[in-house]
Order: C-alpha cells, then structure tokens, then sequence
C-alpha cells in the first residue's frame, strides 16, 4: 500500500511524463515541417517512450492500491529556434526528470516503501541514459557546427535505422 506523500509524488510523476511526451511530439512535429525526417524521427520515438513511462506510473499507483490521476497537461511549446535548441531543452528537461525522480527515491526512504524504492531504480537507470543520450547528440551537433544540418540529421536517422536506442 503507498503512502498518501508517495502516492501525490508519483501522480505528479505521471504528470511531468505526460508534458515529457508532449514535450517531445511537439519537437517531433516542428522538425518534421522544417523537413528534418532524422530528427523528427528521434522525437517521435522519445515521445512513444515517455508515454510508456507514463503509462508505468499509473499502473503502479494502481497496483500498490493508490488511486492514478490523469492530468491535464500543459501545451509545450510550437517553435523551436533551431535544432541545437530543441536538443537544449530536451535536456534541460531531462535533468529535471532526474530531479524529480531523485526525489521520489529519497520519499521512498523516508517512508520505508521498499517495494517501490526497488521499482522506481529502472527510471533511476532509464534517466541516466536519456540524458546521456541527448548530451551526446549536442556535442555531435557541436562537432558539425551549424553548416552541417543535413549530416546530422542523416546520422541520427540513420542511428534509428540501426536500432540504437534513442535513450
């Protein structure tokens, strides 16, 4: 059974997976008009990933005996200024996932619940890598510089055709 402080913690949880998701789609969307296929291909897959996060939130609320809620979610910005910012903000919200996640480990310890410290080390892991990813992508799009858009997006989709993991 959750605690009533873990309980409000993972269903805000659910909320910043669901922003993460829209976050995401919109990113997908504006590279997929600026003809970015790569790109936009890579934000469409986040997108897909962080609605399964989402989705492994609200069961396990369920699951322990908490009650989900689905919430509103916030409209992400429509326009990026170019791509080396859009991977910015992806990061910059990635970090504060980590955040946020971190502290839901550090409630699990203060409330006891075990059960839920061992289930939420997959998102511990999963966050590592996502921001690990998205740095990467900046420093290769640091490497091109700004002339070079059409490598980058030609690598990352074809990072995509070979089934690496997007984060």
């Amino acid at each position: 059974m959750l605690t009533k402080k873990l309980e409000k913690v993972l269903n805000e949880q659910v909320e910043k997976e669901g922003y993460a998701a829209q976050l995401y789609l919109a990113m997908a969307s504006w590279a997929d008009g600026k003809g970015l296929e790569g790109i936009s291909n890579w934000f469409y897959a986040q997108h897909m990933e962080e609605l399964e996060h989402m989705l492994k939130f609200v069961k396990y609320i369920n699951e322990r005996g908490g009650n989900a809620i689905i919430p509103k979610i916030d409209q992400p910005p429509r326009e990026m200024k170019g791509v080396k910012q859009a991977f910015e903000a992806a990061l910059e919200h990635e970090q504060m996932v980590t955040k946020s996640i971190n502290n839901i480990v550090g409630i699990c310890l203060e409330e006891k619940d075990f059960t839920t410290h061992n289930w939420i080390q997959w998102f511990v892991d999963e966050q590592m890598e996502e921001e690990s990813s998205v740095q990467g992508l900046l420093d290769k799009i640091d490497l091109l510089g700004d002339g070079n858009l059409y490598m980058f997006d030609r690598d990352i989709m074809g990072m995509r055709a070979a089934g690496e993991s997007p984060a």
